[in-house]
Protein backbone atom coordinates (compact mmCIF):
# COMPACT_ATOMS: atom_id res chain seq x y z
CA UNK A 1 0.00 0.00 0.00
CA UNK A 2 2.91 2.39 0.93
CA UNK A 3 4.39 1.27 -2.35
CA UNK A 4 1.29 2.82 -4.31
CA UNK A 5 1.67 5.83 -2.37
CA UNK A 6 4.91 6.63 -2.85
CA UNK A 7 4.41 5.68 -6.77
CA UNK A 8 1.58 7.76 -6.87
CA UNK A 9 3.26 11.08 -5.10
CA UNK A 10 6.28 10.66 -7.74
CA UNK A 11 4.04 10.56 -10.82
CA UNK A 12 2.02 13.63 -9.22
CA UNK A 13 5.77 15.39 -8.62
CA UNK A 14 6.78 14.45 -12.27
CA UNK A 15 3.54 16.01 -13.23
CA UNK A 16 4.11 19.10 -11.64
CA UNK A 17 7.98 19.45 -12.42
CA UNK A 18 6.79 19.03 -16.07
CA UNK A 19 4.55 21.46 -15.71
CA UNK A 20 6.71 24.11 -13.81
CA UNK A 21 9.00 23.41 -17.21
CA UNK A 22 6.74 24.13 -19.64
CA UNK A 23 6.09 27.00 -17.95
CA UNK A 24 9.41 28.49 -17.19
CA UNK A 25 9.91 27.66 -21.05
CA UNK A 26 7.01 29.52 -22.59
CA UNK A 27 7.87 32.38 -19.69
CA UNK A 28 11.56 32.48 -21.43
CA UNK A 29 10.59 32.56 -24.72
CA UNK A 30 8.29 35.09 -24.37
CA UNK A 31 10.87 37.35 -22.49
CA UNK A 32 13.43 36.92 -25.44
CA UNK A 33 10.69 37.93 -27.72
CA UNK A 34 10.21 41.39 -25.19
CA UNK A 35 13.51 42.05 -25.27
CA UNK A 36 14.44 41.76 -28.39
CA UNK A 37 13.91 44.75 -29.99
CA UNK A 38 15.57 46.87 -27.27
CA UNK A 39 18.36 44.76 -27.77
CA UNK A 40 18.17 45.34 -31.84
CA UNK A 41 18.53 48.96 -30.70
CA UNK A 42 20.99 49.14 -28.65
CA UNK A 43 23.00 47.13 -31.36
CA UNK A 44 21.71 49.23 -34.22
CA UNK A 45 23.25 52.22 -32.26
CA UNK A 46 26.28 51.09 -32.78
CA UNK A 47 26.94 49.57 -36.11
CA UNK A 48 28.79 51.91 -38.46
CA UNK A 49 26.83 53.36 -41.04
CA UNK A 50 28.67 50.73 -43.46
CA UNK A 51 27.48 47.63 -41.71
CA UNK A 52 23.62 48.93 -42.07
CA UNK A 53 24.40 47.41 -45.51
CA UNK A 54 25.40 44.05 -45.20
CA UNK A 55 23.39 41.18 -46.36
CA UNK A 56 22.02 39.18 -44.19
CA UNK A 57 21.59 41.37 -41.61
CA UNK A 58 23.52 40.42 -38.10
CA UNK A 59 22.49 40.35 -34.23
CA UNK A 60 25.64 42.24 -33.43
CA UNK A 61 27.84 45.11 -34.48
CA UNK A 62 31.42 43.40 -35.90
CA UNK A 63 32.64 46.99 -35.69
CA UNK A 64 30.97 48.74 -32.78
CA UNK A 65 31.17 52.10 -32.19
CA UNK A 66 29.96 55.59 -30.70
CA UNK A 67 30.14 57.21 -33.62
CA UNK A 68 25.99 57.84 -34.17
CA UNK A 69 26.13 58.89 -30.02
CA UNK A 70 28.82 61.65 -30.82
CA UNK A 71 26.59 62.49 -34.31
CA UNK A 72 23.17 62.87 -32.67
CA UNK A 73 25.04 65.32 -30.90
CA UNK A 74 26.68 66.98 -33.50
CA UNK A 75 23.19 67.19 -35.44
CA UNK A 76 21.24 68.48 -32.10
CA UNK A 77 23.72 71.72 -31.91
CA UNK A 78 22.69 72.46 -35.61
CA UNK A 79 18.77 71.99 -35.27
CA UNK A 80 16.91 75.27 -35.19
CA UNK A 81 16.46 74.91 -31.44
CA UNK A 82 18.64 73.43 -28.98
CA UNK A 83 18.65 69.67 -28.51
CA UNK A 84 18.53 70.92 -24.67
CA UNK A 85 14.87 72.19 -25.83
CA UNK A 86 13.42 69.25 -27.08
CA UNK A 87 14.34 67.70 -23.81
CA UNK A 88 13.17 70.00 -21.28
CA UNK A 89 10.04 70.10 -23.23
CA UNK A 90 9.16 66.59 -23.10
CA UNK A 91 10.26 66.55 -19.78
CA UNK A 92 8.10 69.38 -18.92
CA UNK A 93 4.71 67.76 -20.68
CA UNK A 94 5.85 64.49 -18.92
CA UNK A 95 6.04 65.39 -15.46
CA UNK A 96 2.74 67.45 -15.95
CA UNK A 97 0.59 64.92 -17.50
CA UNK A 98 1.77 61.88 -14.86
CA UNK A 99 1.47 64.50 -11.71
CA UNK A 100 -1.84 65.82 -13.10
CA UNK A 101 -3.13 62.53 -14.15
CA UNK A 102 -2.44 61.30 -10.45
CA UNK A 103 -4.48 63.76 -9.16
CA UNK A 104 -7.45 63.29 -11.39
CA UNK A 105 -7.74 59.86 -11.42
CA UNK A 106 -7.23 59.76 -7.77
CA UNK A 107 -10.10 61.66 -6.83
CA UNK A 108 -12.20 60.50 -9.75
CA UNK A 109 -11.58 56.29 -8.50
CA UNK A 110 -12.40 57.85 -4.83
CA UNK A 111 -15.94 59.21 -5.71
CA UNK A 112 -16.84 56.10 -8.12
CA UNK A 113 -15.34 53.33 -5.86
CA UNK A 114 -17.04 54.95 -2.18
CA UNK A 115 -19.28 57.57 -3.54
CA UNK A 116 -23.21 56.67 -3.15
CA UNK A 117 -25.14 58.01 -5.98
CA UNK A 118 -27.26 57.49 -8.74
CA UNK A 119 -25.53 55.95 -12.11
CA UNK A 120 -22.50 55.33 -9.96
CA UNK A 121 -22.70 51.99 -11.71
CA UNK A 122 -23.54 53.10 -15.63
CA UNK A 123 -20.24 55.33 -14.62
CA UNK A 124 -18.19 52.37 -13.53
CA UNK A 125 -19.36 50.81 -16.84
CA UNK A 126 -18.52 53.37 -19.37
CA UNK A 127 -15.11 53.38 -18.01
CA UNK A 128 -14.75 49.79 -18.22
CA UNK A 129 -16.20 49.98 -22.07
CA UNK A 130 -13.98 52.88 -22.80
CA UNK A 131 -10.80 50.80 -22.40
CA UNK A 132 -11.70 48.63 -25.26
CA UNK A 133 -11.02 52.20 -27.50
CA UNK A 134 -7.91 53.95 -28.69
CA UNK A 135 -7.38 57.10 -28.73
CA UNK A 136 -7.14 57.13 -33.08
CA UNK A 137 -11.18 57.22 -32.74
CA UNK A 138 -11.63 60.07 -31.16
CA UNK A 139 -8.81 62.21 -32.95
CA UNK A 140 -10.53 64.78 -35.46
CA UNK A 141 -12.86 65.27 -32.72
CA UNK A 142 -10.08 65.82 -30.13
CA UNK A 143 -8.14 68.35 -32.62
CA UNK A 144 -11.63 70.20 -32.81
CA UNK A 145 -11.84 70.75 -29.13
CA UNK A 146 -8.17 71.85 -28.83
CA UNK A 147 -8.58 74.29 -31.62
CA UNK A 148 -12.19 75.78 -30.52
CA UNK A 149 -10.31 76.10 -26.92
CA UNK A 150 -7.86 78.25 -28.68
CA UNK A 151 -5.04 76.08 -27.34
CA UNK A 152 -3.63 75.12 -31.08
CA UNK A 153 0.59 75.21 -31.21
CA UNK A 154 1.01 75.73 -27.25
CA UNK A 155 1.84 73.22 -24.57
CA UNK A 156 -1.72 72.43 -23.39
CA UNK A 157 -2.55 71.31 -26.52
CA UNK A 158 0.00 68.43 -25.75
CA UNK A 159 -0.73 68.61 -22.24
CA UNK A 160 -4.88 68.31 -22.01
CA UNK A 161 -5.36 64.73 -23.73
CA UNK A 162 -3.52 63.28 -21.82
CA UNK A 163 -4.75 64.03 -18.84
CA UNK A 164 -7.70 61.93 -18.36
CA UNK A 165 -7.48 58.17 -18.75
CA UNK A 166 -9.71 55.25 -18.47
CA UNK A 167 -7.12 53.19 -17.71
CA UNK A 168 -6.01 55.33 -14.84
CA UNK A 169 -9.22 55.86 -13.15
CA UNK A 170 -9.66 52.04 -13.57
CA UNK A 171 -6.93 51.20 -12.03
CA UNK A 172 -7.24 53.61 -9.00
CA UNK A 173 -11.08 52.90 -8.35
CA UNK A 174 -10.35 48.57 -8.51
CA UNK A 175 -7.49 49.62 -5.51
CA UNK A 176 -9.68 51.88 -3.59
CA UNK A 177 -12.39 49.87 -3.77
CA UNK A 178 -10.64 47.32 -1.33
CA UNK A 179 -10.51 49.91 1.68
CA UNK A 180 -13.32 48.91 4.19
CA UNK A 181 -15.79 51.25 3.99
CA UNK A 182 -15.77 51.06 8.28
CA UNK A 183 -12.81 53.45 7.89
CA UNK A 184 -14.74 55.88 5.91
CA UNK A 185 -17.81 55.76 7.82
CA UNK A 186 -15.16 56.56 11.20
CA UNK A 187 -13.48 59.47 9.53
CA UNK A 188 -16.89 61.28 8.87
CA UNK A 189 -18.13 60.72 12.33
CA UNK A 190 -15.10 62.48 13.44
CA UNK A 191 -15.70 65.27 11.10
CA UNK A 192 -13.58 65.03 8.02
CA UNK A 193 -14.92 65.82 4.81
CA UNK A 194 -14.78 63.54 1.40
CA UNK A 195 -11.41 65.49 -0.03
CA UNK A 196 -10.06 64.81 3.29
CA UNK A 197 -10.64 61.01 3.43
CA UNK A 198 -9.52 61.06 -0.10
CA UNK A 199 -6.27 62.61 0.29
CA UNK A 200 -5.42 62.08 3.62
CA UNK A 201 -6.96 58.34 4.84
CA UNK A 202 -7.28 57.02 1.16
CA UNK A 203 -4.51 58.00 -0.82
CA UNK A 204 -1.33 57.37 1.64
CA UNK A 205 -2.49 53.41 1.68
CA UNK A 206 -2.71 53.19 -2.32
CA UNK A 207 1.09 53.18 -3.38
CA UNK A 208 1.20 50.11 -5.16
CA UNK A 209 -1.31 51.50 -7.67
CA UNK A 210 -0.42 54.58 -7.38
CA UNK A 211 3.14 53.77 -8.51
CA UNK A 212 1.46 51.78 -11.50
CA UNK A 213 -0.53 54.62 -12.63
CA UNK A 214 2.91 56.99 -12.64
CA UNK A 215 4.41 54.69 -14.64
CA UNK A 216 1.88 54.06 -17.63
CA UNK A 217 1.42 57.99 -17.69
CA UNK A 218 5.14 58.27 -17.77
CA UNK A 219 5.66 55.87 -20.72
CA UNK A 220 2.50 57.63 -22.56
CA UNK A 221 3.32 61.37 -21.83
CA UNK A 222 7.08 60.44 -22.94
CA UNK A 223 6.75 59.23 -26.38
CA UNK A 224 4.56 61.81 -27.45
CA UNK A 225 4.70 63.49 -30.59
CA UNK A 226 4.07 67.12 -31.32
CA UNK A 227 3.27 67.20 -34.89
CA UNK A 228 -0.77 66.93 -34.98
CA UNK A 229 -1.20 70.29 -32.51
CA UNK A 230 2.40 72.18 -31.94
CA UNK A 231 3.96 73.44 -35.54
CA UNK A 232 6.34 76.05 -33.37
CA UNK A 233 9.82 74.22 -33.55
CA UNK A 234 10.76 75.52 -29.94
CA UNK A 235 7.21 73.82 -28.41
CA UNK A 236 8.19 70.28 -30.11
CA UNK A 237 9.22 67.12 -28.22
CA UNK A 238 12.11 64.83 -28.05
CA UNK A 239 10.37 61.94 -30.18
CA UNK A 240 9.17 64.54 -32.80
CA UNK A 241 13.19 65.63 -33.39
CA UNK A 242 13.95 61.73 -33.45
CA UNK A 243 11.31 61.16 -35.97
CA UNK A 244 12.31 63.80 -37.82
CA UNK A 245 16.04 62.81 -37.96
CA UNK A 246 14.83 59.52 -38.95
CA UNK A 247 13.27 60.78 -42.00
CA UNK A 248 16.38 62.23 -43.19
CA UNK A 249 16.78 59.15 -44.63
CA UNK A 250 19.24 55.86 -44.62
CA UNK A 251 22.29 58.12 -43.66
CA UNK A 252 20.55 58.95 -40.58
CA UNK A 253 19.40 55.84 -39.37
CA UNK A 254 22.56 55.32 -37.04
CA UNK A 255 21.75 58.93 -35.43
CA UNK A 256 17.95 58.17 -34.85
CA UNK A 257 18.53 54.37 -33.41
CA UNK A 258 21.34 56.52 -31.11
CA UNK A 259 18.69 58.92 -29.90
CA UNK A 260 16.00 56.04 -30.06
CA UNK A 261 18.42 54.67 -27.06
CA UNK A 262 18.72 57.72 -25.48
CA UNK A 263 14.98 58.17 -24.89
CA UNK A 264 14.18 54.92 -24.04
CA UNK A 265 16.79 55.70 -20.71
CA UNK A 266 14.38 57.37 -18.43
CA UNK A 267 11.22 55.13 -19.36
CA UNK A 268 13.70 52.04 -18.16
CA UNK A 269 14.61 53.93 -15.10
CA UNK A 270 11.23 54.33 -13.71
CA UNK A 271 9.80 51.22 -14.52
CA UNK A 272 12.96 49.65 -12.82
CA UNK A 273 12.31 51.76 -9.75
CA UNK A 274 8.82 50.72 -9.18
CA UNK A 275 8.60 46.88 -10.79
CA UNK A 276 7.63 45.67 -7.52
CA UNK A 277 4.72 47.94 -6.74
CA UNK A 278 3.58 47.07 -10.93
CA UNK A 279 3.41 43.07 -9.94
CA UNK A 280 1.15 43.64 -6.73
CA UNK A 281 -0.93 45.55 -8.49
CA UNK A 282 -1.45 43.53 -11.38
CA UNK A 283 -2.28 40.86 -9.04
CA UNK A 284 -4.81 41.88 -7.05
CA UNK A 285 -6.45 44.05 -9.52
CA UNK A 286 -9.65 42.80 -11.08
CA UNK A 287 -13.31 43.72 -12.25
CA UNK A 288 -15.42 43.05 -9.61
CA UNK A 289 -18.59 44.85 -8.81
Amino acid sequence: MNKKKLKASSQRAGRKSGSIFVIFLFLSVLGIFMVLPVYLAVVMSVKPSQEWFVFPPKLYAIDPTLDNYREMFKVAGNLWVPFSRYVFNSCFVTVTITAAQCFTASMAAFILAKGRFKGRKLLNSIVIISLLYQSNVIYIVQYMVIAKLGMINTYMALILPGIATPMGVFLMRQSIGKVPDTIIEAAKVDGAGMFGICWRIVMPNQKPALMTLIIFAFQAAWNIQANTYVFDESLKTLPTAVSQAAASGIARQGVAMAAAVFMLVPPVIVFMAAQKNVIETMAHSGIKE
